[in-house]
Order: structure tokens, then sequence, then C-alpha cells
């Protein structure tokens, strides 16, 4: 193009978005479109691929037609484009979301001239009345967002856009600009060979974010480390992504209960809340949103400090792209990502009943997905080199928690050898899977059918089990010395680096792996107690044993009434100074803190601060059980003075269970009547007798109580009398 054509260029790139330069490619890629050739982008998010069609659509004569895979953002899109131009009528989105009256009004516009850019769905397109109406006006070019759904190796793959290329073809022969956020060497591949564009000039983009930091963590206590995490990032943005919708409601909810400013997001909610949630996160009206995969994609908010991923999602394409939503702003993004093997599992057991194909497919993605949490190399390294990108991992600048906190190094190349002759043996035909099974000298079935345990080299790595294998194979993939052939589903081939090693072994620096193998998840919220694993400090500890001591002389009540001690524990855990951090500590509800709670938080206030103490506040974290429908049940059928038993077989649980839940229930404060239940079992005077001992007795426990009566009363009489005896004395 000529210098004037290429000032024109900066002056519709001012005059629309008020930029003066192009970043990276932008401008070699808008002129290969202007120029009529066909155009293939591979832009990591952030990087500024909607600029690529959306300029040359505005300058170009005709309409562009833009294939968007989701609604809400094409809505997005269509405002951004609206934002910079004087004519609402310049953008419009055709799906089935209008009335006949709202696509009336958009095709009048299209036909007038006055639409450059037209958001349309896939199966939008394919409606033969649409189809007809396009070959009647003019088509500056087609564009695919989101291409990746093209392939079926991407990770959102919808087959309506195995059908696109047809559709363009019925329509007019212009150039089409196809691009995406994540895109392997295999999936580029099979993007250009379905959509027929071969021959089309590529632009590939590093995959390299600098300013995103990487981090996996054991997926234990997840929720209470979630909320530890945001309260260290008060008001910042983020997001939170889990697999299923219920997860997202109940996480949200956990977060707003505890203080944070959060929303969910899912399909499942109606456009206009699933509208309003996006809306009010994108206007700072709400600092985090929890969401499955269906919110983000498009979404422009700039400065979205954190993106944590609650489960583990389906592919590195997948995780690639949602952390790409962090540090657009080019600020400092952290991605932290909690895994737990029981994830994977799940996801698997998804994909029976699929085709055989597509089942591996899905391991095979899974596969990659495990490689990245478990390894224990450069976490930026790892993804690059996934996307068919090299990177020298000293430029990491500690921005991944392996580079940050390094893992145990040991001398390799022995270990190498050994599996690169393992390859070669195998005749370059096997999984990884398989591989490790054969160098650890395990007899498996697909072994000893193949008679591989008869090969000279079977068992040779005995001395290391199969995590070490796996990790030796993933290390020896980043390094070039092995090759993964896609098409066959994940067999390891050998490659020219891998057979100049067995030639001329050098040193090889193995790291060992991470090991998540003995994580399980525990999503329990605690209140308070969960976290005290018994550090409780002893010294205040005796302090509320002696103050509780003096109460009880004084208002001549039994020490227990006033709080049991499991709840001065965990008092001497977590330190509370205010009656609201006091409803947090086990076993203490509203009424029992307003009661008895002063005197208790005076001594720890003054404690803590004579003891210079720090306090563990971001420990403690409020439980959505105590909101739970199932309690209220509970209370609702007492008061309807339903029998136990009954109560119990309606809620699908043993009469111990009720009977500890009305015990929590009592214990935390709220005053619980089951006497119509009692006196149908025990008579006046026997509750009488019992009631008698609670009051005199120092300590409220069962087994003595069973003792002191000679087994006179079954163990489940004495604890209703005892319930009955702390709900009226101690709320």
């Amino acid at each position: 193009m000529s210098v004037a054509e290429v000032s024109e260029l900066n002056l519709a790139l001012r005059k629309y978005f008020g930029y003066d330069q192009f970043r990276g490619d932008q401008e070699s890629i808008i002129n290969s479109i202007l120029n009529k050739k066909n155009t293939f982008v591979i832009m990591p998010t952030g990087g500024g691929k909607s600029m690529c069609y959306q300029l040359p659509a505005l300058i170009s004569e005709g309409t562009a037609i833009i294939v968007s895979p989701l609604i809400a953002l094409m809505k997005n899109q269509v405002d951004a484009i609206r934002n910079v131009s004087e004519d609402d009528s310049v953008a419009h989105v055709l799906n089935s979301s209008l009335s006949k009256t709202e696509t009336k009004k958009v095709k009048e516009d299209i036909k007038s001239g006055k639409t450059k850019l037209l958001y349309v769905a896939p199966e939008s397109l394919t409606k033969q009345a649409n189809i007809d109406f396009f070959t009647s006006v003019e088509i500056s070019f087609f564009a695919i967002d989101e291409a990746h759904c093209i392939s079926e190796w991407g990770h959102d793959f919808r087959p309506e856009y195995r059908r696109l290329r047809e559709i363009f073809q019925a329509i007019s022969d212009v150039p089409i600009i196809a691009l995406t956020a994540t895109a392997t060497p295999k999936v580029q591949q099979d993007i250009q060979k379905n959509l027929n564009m071969l021959d089309a000039d590529v632009f590939k983009a590093s995959f390299n974010r600098d300013n995103l930091y990487y981090e996996v963590r054991p997926k234990k206590n997840v929720e209470k480390e979630i909320i530890k995490y945001i309260r260290k990032r008060s008001g910042k943005s983020g997001i939170i992504y889990c697999l299923s919708r219920k997860k997202v409601e109940q996480l949200s909810e956990v977060l707003r209960v505890n203080g944070i400013n959060a929303l969910g997001y899912h399909a499942g909610m109606d456009a206009s809340t699933r509208a309003k949630h996006q809306d009010a996160f994108l206007m700072e009206e709400v600092d985090v949103i929890v969401a499955t995969i269906a919110f983000g994609m498009g979404i422009d908010k700039p400065d979205v400090r954190f993106v944590i991923h609650h489960d583990i999602p389906k592919s590195l394409e997948s995780y690639y792209q949602e952390t790409g939503r962090a540090g657009r702003d080019g600020g400092v993004g952290e991605c932290v990502a909690f895994y737990a093997y029981k994830d994977i599992e799940k996801l698997e057991k998804f994909l029976q009943g699929k085709p055989v194909a597509e089942q591996e497919i899905g391991r095979q993605l899974l596969f990659e997905i495990v490689s990245y949490a478990e390894t224990s190399i450069c976490r930026r390294k790892y993804l690059l080199h996934y996307f068919g990108e090299e990177y020298d991992d000293s430029k990491c600048s500690e921005m991944c928690d392996n580079c940050r906190n390094p893992k145990e190094k040991t001398e390799g190349k022995d270990e190498v050898v050994k599996l690169l002759n393992a390859v070669i043996e195998l005749k370059e035909m096997q999984r990884a899977g398989h591989i490790c099974s054969f160098l650890n000298g395990e007899e498996t079935t697909e072994i000893k059918s193949y008679k591989h345990n008869q090969l000279p080299h079977f068992a040779s790595g005995k001395d290391h089990d199969k995590v070490f294998w796996n990790a030796v194979i993933r290390q020896s993939l980043v390094e070039g010395l092995i090759s993964k052939d896609i098409e066959s589903y994940g067999v390891i081939k050998m490659t020219q680096r891998g057979h100049d090693f067995i030639e001329k072994p050098r040193s090889f620096t193995l790291v060992k792996e991470h090991d998540y193998s003995n994580q399980d998840e525990d999503d329990d919220i605690v209140t308070g107690g969960g976290g005290m694993k018994d550090a409780f400090d002893d010294v205040l500890y005796q302090a509320l044993l002696d103050l509780r001591k003096q109460i009880s002389r004084e208002k001549e009540i039994p020490p227990f009434v006033i709080f049991q001690e499991a709840s001065l524990k965990d008092m001497s855990f977590q330190y509370p100074v205010t009656k609201e951090e006091l409803t947090n500590i086990q076993g203490v509800g509203q009424g029992k803190a307003r009661r008895y709670g002063a005197p208790f938080l005076n001594l720890i206030k003054e404690y803590v601060a004579t003891n210079e103490i720090e306090r563990p506040q971001d420990m403690v974290v409020k439980s959505l059980v105590n909101k739970s429908g199932l309690k209220v049940q509970l209370i609702q059928n007492i008061d309807r003075k339903l029998p136990l038993e009954d109560i119990s077989s309606s809620q699908g649980k043993s009469m111990e269970e009720i009977v500890d839940e009305i015990e929590m229930i009592v214990n935390s404060g709220t005053r619980v009547n089951i006497n119509y239940y009692i006196n149908e079992i025990l008579d006046e005077d026997n509750q009488e007798e019992i009631y008698d001992y609670f009051s005199e007795a120092e300590t409220d426990d069962l087994d003595e109580a069973y003792d002191e009566f000679d087994g006179d009363y079954t163990e489940e009489e004495l604890r209703l009398m005892r319930i009955k005896f702390m709900s009226e004395m101690a709320n």
C-alpha cells in the first residue's frame, strides 16, 4: 500500500478509536483484509483482536458479517462500536433474541448502507431466509471471532461452526478473517483446513503475558483459602471460575456472607439477571464475579487483578483464555488455580457416553491440564510450549509459583536415556501412561498382551515410581527431546533432538514434581473452630477457664452453661475482640454472645494488647450452615410439636443426627423447647432428678452422668434432658 493509504489508515484509527498508533501486527492484519486476502489471527486475550476486523469494516464498502458464539459477547461488542460512531445503526446484532420488528429494522439499515458490522450467531447464518437476504446486499468480508470453536481439538468446539465455509460460499466470495485467542499448532491447522484457507496470511502474536503471575494450589479448604485471598486484596476486581452452576451460587453466597461484594453468573440465570450482574461488575458496583465459563468472553474490563479457578478447567486452552482476562491494562494479574485429581476424575466421567473419538480428545486435553498442574518447571515455559512457543524461563522473573519457590533438582541424564530407549523400543507407538508402566515394570494387561514385558528395557526404571517417570516425560517434551502426536491421541514420538541426545548424552536437570495424590478437597466452611488444629493459646485458655469459673460462682450456674470448653479453645485460637467476631466462634450464637460475651471479650482484648498478639482473623470465615433451610425447618417442626422420629425420617436422617443438630442449635444460643417430646418418654420425677444433676455438675460430660445414675437412664434420655437444661439455663 502507498504511504498515503497507510496514513489514511492511521487517520481512521485516530478518528474512530482515538489511538495514534497500532499495536503489534494490527496494521499488517488490517492491510491483509483490505487487500482481499484470507487472514488468520492468533492473538492472546487483551492483544487487540477486535480492532483487526472492526477498523477495516468501518472503512470498507458494504457490511462485514462477524460470526460470534455468545449473545452477551455480541451485545458487548456492538455497544463498544456504537460508542465510537455517531449513528447506532453502524453495528447490529442478528440473532434469536430479536423480535420481528427489530429484525426488519436491522435488515433495512444494512440495505441502506448504514450498517458496517453485523454480529450473527452461526445458527442464524444457517437459516435460508437470512442466506437469501445476504446474497442481495454487499458484504465486505466475513470475520469469525473465537475461531477455535471450529476445531474438534479446540476447547469450546461447536459443531455448527464446521458448516461456516459452505454458508460463506453460498453468500459471497469475499475474504475471511478468522481470529482466536488460543490455538495450539494442531487447532490452527484444523481451522485453516476446515475453512479452506490454507493460503491465508497467518499472524501469530506471542502468547506470553509477562504481567500475569501463575500459581497452582492444592485444593484443601478451598473456600476458606479464597476468602483469605480476597480479603487481602480488598476492593480489587476479580473473577472466580467454577465448573457447575450450583457451585457458583453456593460460593457467591458464602462470599457475600463474609462481607465480600460478589455476584454469580451462569447460563441458568435469565438474560436480564446475567446482564445486570455483568454490568454491575463492569461498572465496579461489585468487586468479584463467581462464574461458569459462560462469563468473560470478550468482556473488556482492563483492571481485573485476579482470576481464581475454584475447579481446574477442561483444557489448557480454556485455562489460558480465562486467566487472560486478568491484567489487560498491563498491571499485574494473579492467576490462582486450585487443583485436586478428584476434579479430573469428575471431568473424565462427563466424557462417558460420548463418541470414542471425542472421549479420546477429551482425555488428551485433560492429560495436558494435569501435566500443567503437577509440573514443577516454570509454568510460563510449560504453557507457551503447549502453544508451540519456546521460552527462556530465566525471563519469568519469579512470576510463577515454581520459579518463586523452586523445587528440588537432580541430575537426570541417565533417566532421560532410559526413557528415550523405551520410546524407541516400543516403536514410538505408545502413550505416556503405557511408557511409565513399562519403565516401572508394571505388568498391565496391555503390556502382557503386547508381550512388552519380554523386551530388554522392560522394568529398566523400576527404582522410580510412575509419578517420577511422568515427570521425566513432561520435562523431555518441553525440552523437545520427544514429541506428542496429537493425531493419534498423544502417542510419544522421538525428535531429531532426542536421537542426538541418545548419541551424545549431556547433563539434564530434572525438577521434582508436585505430588497432589494425598490432597482431598475439604470444602466445608469453618465457623472459627475448624482451623484450630489444637494450636490454641494455652495461657489464654487457662485465663478464660478461670473467668468462666468465677462467673459460674457469681451466677450460681454450672461453668459449661456459660461457654463450653470447645468454645474457649476456639477463642484461644481466634482471639475475638468484638461481639461479631465472637459469634464466629464454635458454639457461640448471638444470644450467648450478648448474654455472656462482654467479660470474655474484655479479657481477650487486654491479653492481645499486652502480648502484642497478631490475630489470625483471616482464618475466620462465616458459615452458611446457620442460614440453612434445614435448620429453620427443624425448629419449625419442633414448634409444631412433631415427634423427633417423624422429623428425622422426613429429613432422611437418623435420630442421633437430629439430636446432634438440636444440640448444636442450643449450644450456639438459640432456645429450643422439646418438653413435649421429653414428657412422652420421662415422667416428672425422672426429669427433675436429671435436671438437678446438671444444675450442680462441674461438667456436662454424658459418661459421667451415665455413671452417676448407674445406667438408670439411656444416653439419649440424658442428652435430651441436657438440651432442655442448656436451653433454659444458658439461653
